[in-house]
């Protein structure tokens, strides 16, 4: 049975398409945010400063080398952190454009979401780098044993989760599960930091402006 809630605005029912949706459409969200969403400058700025943190930690990717396995696990776990909170501001404040900036991307977008879904899979699953280390395996035998890098390293398949939460909750959290397998598993660190911080940045940068974004994508979609 699918999942079922009532708008938080007008009251309506509606079928969710994301695990924390509170609204049944765009016209009931910019309402509900038009009364009680602080300073835009302020808004602005926190998003602007998420982003900026968001490219440092996925720019230390291709710097750190694979032997130093530790460092790895550390900046790869920083830069999950960081993709799925951008990720989850953007869904939450600013959903429009960020539909129609996935929108751009024709074919790509259920590739795009479902990255992001496996990252938001592994951001719950691994607290620490212990459990970082299930999701990629590090290679290199130690100093001066080459110039190979992290990004080269691959995300492992992995079971499937123990789920003790909500049934709903934890038909969210396998579909992330299934996001992972079929999208993360068996591809590269840095492929798959590259398709989401590209995607982010692209969206945090149209954030203000949905009006003109969505007369650019009438008009124009990247192949």
């Amino acid at each position: 049975m699918a999942d079922r809630r009532k708008c938080e605005q007008c009251g309506a029912v509606f079928v969710p398409r994301r695990e924390h949706a509170r609204f049944c459409g765009v016209g009931c969200r910019a309402t509900w945010n038009a009364a009680r969403t602080g300073d835009p400058l302020v808004d602005a700025s926190t998003l602007l400063w998420s982003v900026t943190a968001m490219s440092h930690a996925t720019g230390r990717l291709p710097r750190v080398a694979a032997w130093d396995r530790a460092r790895g696990y550390t900046v790869i776990g920083e830069a999950v952190w960081w993709v799925t909170l951008v990720d989850a501001t953007l869904v939450r404040h600013h959903a429009e454009v960020y539909d129609i900036v996935a929108g751009q991307f024709a074919t790509q977008r259920p590739l795009i979401e479902a990255t992001l879904a496996g990252l938001r899979f592994v951001r719950n699953q691994a607290g620490d780098d212990v459990a970082l280390a299930t999701f990629v395996q590090g290679t290199g035998a130690g100093p001066g044993t080459g110039d190979a890098r992290i990004t080269g390293w691959r995300w492992q398949p992995v079971p499937p989760p123990v789920l003790v939460d909500h049934p709903r909750a934890q038909a969210w959290e396998m579909s992330r599960y299934e996001a992972y397998q079929a999208c993360l598993a068996g591809r590269t660190i840095g492929e798959i930091f590259r398709r989401a911080a590209t995607f982010l940045t692209l969206t945090a940068a149209n954030a203000g402006s949905p009006a003109d974004l969505a007369g650019a994508n009438a008009s124009h979609r990247p192949a």
